[in-house]
């Protein structure tokens, strides 16, 4: 029986090391009797095509590499913003539609409010996207509350991991507890 692929979702692709943390991740992926599939693993040729082109063929397939995976663990650390990768909110969302399990981990422990509350604080002016007067979803989640039901409901829980300065798009303390969680789920046969 192969080992159950696990698709490896986050802003890590845009490292200018992307691929070796993909093989470091897979690698720890196999020593839970789990094979990690990273998005770059598709090797796409795509020199001298025009971005439109090569934007569709990167998007298409990932989601080539996500329907051959049992799962997906993702990384919710923020990026480029309060919030999460948005390429790894959609993976997320696609798996889930697909009826796989997802899990994820971050390594800022505060919740998402308090990190858009001092994204309000900065000094003005503040983007038009975000107004004093609009609601900020407050759950106590690391992340919007629709990644963080997707998770529980698979049987997970978002890990959230201190990091050491620096090491916030590096430290995989949080991605191996999440292949923990990977293991137990699917030896289950799958999320409740």
């Amino acid at each position: 029986m192969s080992a159950p692929r696990i698709y490896l979702a986050g802003p890590e692709v845009f490292l200018p090391d992307a691929i070796a943390m993909g093989a470091r991740k897979a690698a720890m992926c196999a020593t839970y009797g789990l094979a990690g599939v990273f998005p770059l693993d598709a090797q796409l040729g795509l020199a001298g095509l025009p971005k439109a082109e090569a934007a569709r063929r990167i998007s298409e397939a990932n989601e080539g590499l996500m329907r051959s995976c049992d799962a997906l663990i993702a990384n919710l650390t923020p990026f480029r913003g309060v919030s999460m990768d948005s390429g790894t909110a959609f993976e997320v969302g696609f798996m889930r539609a697909l009826g796989r399990p997802v899990l994820g981990y971050t390594n800022v422990m505060d919740d998402f409010k308090a990190r858009a509350l001092i994204y309000r604080s900065a000094p003005p002016p503040l983007p038009e996207f975000d107004c004093a007067d609009m609601e900020v979803e407050d759950f106590d989640g690391a992340e919007n509350l629709m990644i963080e039901v997707a998770i529980r409901n698979c049987g997970g829980s978002v890990v959230r991991t201190a990091v050491p300065p620096g090491e916030v798009m590096r430290d995989l303390a949080g991605f191996e507890a999440c292949l923990v969680q990977a293991a137990r789920v699917l030896k289950a046969g799958g999320f409740p």
